[in-house]
C-alpha cells in the first residue's frame, strides 16, 4: 500500500476542487476565469483523468518539491523532452494548475496545486 504524500504544501500551492459535469460553454475547453479560483470544471471523468494523469500529478509534485528554474532543468529532473513538457505545462496553465513565468528566454514553471478534491455533479 502506498503511503500518503506528506509533502508540506507551499502557502501559494492550494488544493483545487475538481467538478465533473456542471454547466459550462465549450465543455471540452479549460475552465473560464469567472469560476471560483479554486475550482476546475471538467466535462467528463475521462477529461479529468487525462489532465490529472499519474504522470501529470508527478510533474506537479516535481515542480512543487524541486522548484526548477527552467524547462531544461525540469526536463533533466523528469526525463521528459522540453517540447513535450512545454505542451503539457501550457495545457495545465490553462486549467490553473501551473504558472509559467518568463525570465529572459527562460520559462520558469511553478505548481499552483498539488492536491485535488473531486466533486461529481
Amino acid at each position: 500500500m502506498n503511503e500518503p504524500d506528506r509533502t508540506p504544501i507551499h502557502p501559494t500551492t492550494a488544493c483545487r476542487r475538481c467538478i465533473i459535469g456542471g454547466e459550462r460553454e465549450g465543455r471540452s475547453a479549460p475552465p473560464q476565469h469567472h469560476q471560483q479560483p479554486d475550482t476546475i470544471t471538467f466535462a467528463s471523468l475521462s477529461s479529468l483523468a487525462a489532465v490529472l494523469s499519474d504522470e501529470n500529478r508527478r510533474l506537479l509534485r516535481t515542480l512543487h518539491q524541486r522548484e526548477p528554474q527552467s524547462l531544461t532543468e525540469l526536463a533533466g529532473l523528469t526525463g521528459r523532452k522540453v517540447p513535450s513538457l512545454s505542451r503539457t505545462l501550457k495545457m495545465m496553465e490553462r486549467y490553473g494548475l501551473v504558472e509559467l513565468k518568463r525570465r529572459g528566454v527562460a520559462v520558469i514553471p511553478s505548481a499552483l496545486a498539488i492536491r485535488f478534491t473531486v466533486v461529481l455533479d
